[in-house]
């Protein structure tokens, strides 16, 4: 095997990772022919196995980037498709079927694309060689074919047929070679024949004599001759051969020795004829090696040229800095756990008090208004009810007074059995992942879904594990405040202040709610069906029903109309309790009855100080600890390389960082080899030129001692 192609072989893959453009091309061996020249068959009993897509129909629609690589010390044939990621596929069959199935999935609408399929194949049997096959040449479009495809096609070959490749012309024996379309295609852009390789196929369907005076044809004279094969397929001539695994090389090469050999027209010593498949092999990479050798210098200067502006450009845009898939992820990880540090030593103990205070005041809130605020319609006698105290008579109502010992204890018992312990652990667990979600929006995570998805898993699967542990620790917590609860000076004095500033804030939210309700519907006609909406109220225009239009007023007007009278009389209530919760009698925890606010503010306090100390310890201080181990486990060492460069190239910037950096590491690595190449070829070349020169003189004295 040649030294030089396999060389360049190797070359050529490093090229194809680095994503090929025009100027790094290398030589070739390009197949064509029409659909009926035997061209499958010539290539698959150059690899020795039947590989190739099968079928009535146009079956090769890709080009196939074939590459044959000789593998002498391993019995062992396997094929590869290197952009598929498949692996090694030793039953050719299945290489067949994948072929079949690449090539139909182009659209029958187009019938042919210029994306090439890459196959590799490794055997001791094959040679070292680089070939493209190509679509087949056709005369005439079917019926169901596009009546473009007979141009598509050959503007498809035409693009692979340019120097510097190798044309292997594939033409029948049955066939008069002036009709053959593969040497009329060859010879436009060939038309010395300096490097296209005639093959005659079928040559067993012709008598011997015309055969060979194929082979030695005159008109259409080709530098580098025509071969003669029979290389049609034994499997289905013989029947001991039945696995289309089993290499027919051998088979061919039998078939073929046993046909020519057997006519003195192609067996005679002086017929100077090539015939075979072997000598088709020999004659491919003698060709192959001579035309890869003087590409050698051109392709070295193409990759040279490559590299430097590679170079240039990874100098200008990243300042030489090294990034791999590996370093980027490392780096990330520790930058987030960075910024999760930060966050766990400023979001402790105070701020989930906080939280969960504000929650619990929202509840506060709505016991107030379902159990105080919303007095009943006094001005409507008739809807009066025995059970109801209008709340503007509690600041005077008796201090023994039943019913409003009764609403308070209600209100009380309420708010410690509305489910503490769940409701403060979903306020912590559902802070947590808010900012989780904050720090991977402002962290190299943000461009990263795998790594998004990663740590919202952990978070959520350290969250859920504690979550009910937390809740019942929790609600068991709290339990005796469902019972009793008790108050000393201090506790009162704090919570009468916070009653004060919750309502304050509540007040302010209805005054601008009915401000915005005011500048969106204008003042003048809000308060016209705001009047409108008391009279009802009061009695008047008792027969204007819910949900009906009345006095010129819409439905949806008399709807902000009664909820701008809601808002007014809640503000004027709120008012009224601020008034109470500021007088001499508030400020007196006797008189806990006759101020709701601050004594229910009392037992959300007591909630929030017992239910925290729990919160810290079962939740948030296992959330900090489990965390980065959970990262790590998900983000880390348990990923595999394909996992990893799967990441990084999700960020747009990074993949192009990286790709820029294997494409400059990759073209060093081409250039290495190419520099290493062209060196061997040279200390050849003058090897063979001092053989040369002391050539001569030995056979001279030998001579000259016999006279």
């Amino acid at each position: 095997m040649m030294v030089l192609t396999r060389k360049m072989i190797e070359i050529r893959s490093i090229l194809q990772k680095v994503g090929q453009t025009g100027v790094l091309q290398l030589p070739s061996i390009v197949v064509i022919g029409s659909q009926s020249s035997g061209k499958s068959s010539v290539l698959e009993a150059i690899v020795g196995h039947e590989f190739l897509p099968k079928g009535s129909n146009m079956v090769t629609r890709r080009p196939i980037e074939l590459t044959l690589i000789n593998t002498p010390d391993s019995p062992i044939e396997y094929g590869e498709f290197p952009a598929l990621g498949l692996g090694r596929i030793s039953d050719f069959t299945q290489i067949q079927r994948t072929l079949t199935d690449l090539n139909l999935a182009v659209p029958e609408a187009d019938c042919v694309s210029d994306d090439p399929i890459q196959l590799n194949i490794y055997s001791p049997t094959v040679p070292d060689l680089s070939l493209i096959d190509l679509p087949g040449y056709i005369q005439i479009s079917a019926h169901d074919q596009p009546e473009e495809l007979k141009g598509k096609i050959a503007a498809l070959c035409d693009k692979y047929i340019q120097a510097p490749n190798v044309i292997l012309a594939i033409s029948a024996a049955d066939v008069d070679l002036a009709n053959s379309t593969a040497l009329r295609a060859s010879r436009r852009v060939d038309p010395r024949g300096e490097r296209t390789i005639g093959v005659i196929t079928k040559m067993d369907l012709v008598d011997p004599e015309r055969g060979s005076t194929i082979l030695r044809d005159r008109n259409y004279p080709l530098r580098l001759g025509y071969v003669g094969v029979v290389c049609r397929t034994p499997s289905s001539k013989l029947g001991f051969l039945g696995s289309k695994n089993v290499n027919i090389s051998n088979a061919i090469s039998k078939n073929e020795n046993a046909y020519f050999g057997a006519h003195p027209e192609f067996a005679a010593p002086d017929s100077q004829l090539t015939v075979g498949t072997q000598n088709l092999r020999k004659k491919l990479m003698t060709v192959l090696e001579q035309t890869m050798a003087l590409s050698l210098q051109s392709t070295s200067d193409a990759i040279h040229q490559e590299l430097e502006e590679a170079t240039y450009e990874f100098k200008v845009q990243y300042n030489d800095r090294p990034l791999t898939a590996e370093t980027y992820l490392a780096e990330s990880l520790d930058k987030f756990k960075h910024s999760f540090k930060n966050f766990t030593e400023h979001f402790g103990r105070p701020q989930v008090r906080q939280l969960l205070k504000h929650e619990l005041d929202q509840k506060v809130l709505d016991l107030l208004a379902s159990r105080y605020w919303n007095k009943p319609l006094g001005e409507d006698k008739s809807r009066s009810r025995l059970d109801e105290r209008p709340l503007s008579e509690l600041p005077n109502a008796d201090s023994e007074s039943l019913f409003w010992h009764r609403r308070l204890d209600a209100s009380t018992s309420s708010l410690t059995k509305l489910g503490v312990g769940r409701l403060a652990t979903n306020v912590v667990a559902n802070a947590l992942t808010q900012h989780m979600d904050r720090l991977v929006s402002e962290s190299t995570f943000k461009e990263h879904p795998f790594a998004k998805q990663a740590i919202q898993e952990a978070t959520n699967a350290i969250l859920n594990e504690r979550f009910y542990s937390t809740s019942d620790q929790v609600e068991n917590c709290i339990k005796p405040f469902k019972f009793e609860i008790e108050v000393d000076d201090r506790e009162w004095a704090q919570s009468r202040e916070n009653a004060q500033r919750l309502l304050k804030e509540e007040l302010k939210a209805c005054e601008e709610a009915l401000k915005n309700m005011k500048t969106t519907i204008g003042g003048k006609k809000l308060g016209q069906v705001m009047t409108f909406v008391d009279k009802i109220r009061q009695g008047e225009h008792a027969d204007v029903k819910e949900g009906t239009e009345a006095f010129g007023f819409s439905q949806a007007l008399l709807q902000k109309g009664r909820e701008g009278v809601f808002l007014r009389d809640r503000a004027d209530l709120i008012k009224m309790r601020l008034m109470a919760l500021k007088s001499k009698q508030c400020a007196n925890l006797a008189n806990k009855y006759h101020c709701p606010e601050i004594f229910m503010d009392v037992v959300a306090e007591k909630l929030t100080s017992t239910a925290v100390l729990f919160l810290n310890v079962e939740l948030l201080s296992e959330f900090y600890y489990n965390f980065p181990r959970e990262l790590d486990n998900r983000l880390g060492r348990h990923l595999s390389i394909q996992q990893v460069e799967a990441f990084a190239r999700e960020d747009p910037k990074i993949r192009k960082h990286i790709d820029l950096q294997k494409r400059k590491e990759l073209l060093e690595l081409a250039l290495e080899k190419m520099e290493s190449l062209m060196a061997l070829e040279k200390s050849k070349k003058q090897a063979q030129g001092t053989a040369a020169e002391h050539g001569p003189s030995v056979r001279g004295s030998r001579w000259g001692g016999m006279f």
